[in-house]
């Protein structure tokens, strides 16, 4: 399992200094830590819309920043990512969890477990699926980050993060 405090490490040490989220039992490791982290800002988000366009507005003052969603929240930011991030090449570092994942998880969680992957590739957003070696998987969307100048998604499967 990864450590939330050392995969934030590495993320400061990449200039990730703003995310924004809302709450996923698997992201919860994730928002605890950033809660008692003062070197990186973060607002607990009361829908992705809000949160995509909090990290979109510090990402064109400048900082690096990201959000935390569930996938079946994905579905409500794809507007704001096709007509905003996208167009004006607004990078935003998306971690988003698999929530029914190979089907195992509540109904609700279901059809956008089966289907995030191809919407995420359909409206032109790379996609990394979190491993172990995060460090490397971090590595690559950096560099994706700095080339292309758009969002990408980091998928997350539970049991991954403490």
């Amino acid at each position: 399992m990864i450590s939330p405090r050392a995969f934030f490490g590495f993320l400061e040490k990449k200039g990730y200094s703003f995310f924004a989220g809302v709450p996923c039992s698997i992201l919860e490791g994730l928002h605890d830590e950033l809660k008692k982290n003062a070197r990186i800002r973060y607002i607990p988000a009361v829908n992705e819309n809000s949160a995509i366009g909090l990290a979109s507005g510090a990402s064109v003052a400048g900082r690096k920043s990201g959000i935390l969603i569930q996938n079946s929240g994905f579905g409500n930011i794809i507007n704001p990512l096709t007509s905003f991030n996208m167009i004006y090449k607004v990078p935003v570092l998306m971690f988003i969890t698999w929530r029914g994942y190979k089907g195992k998880d509540a109904p609700e969680h279901t059809i956008m477990g089966k289907k995030m992957l191809s919407l995420l590739r359909c409206i032109g957003i790379p996609v990394i699926i979190l491993t172990e070696y995060y460090k490397k998987d971090l590595q690559l969307v950096a560099s994706i980050l700095e080339k292309k100048k758009i969002p990408v998604a980091v998928i997350i499967k539970k049991g991954l993060i403490d």
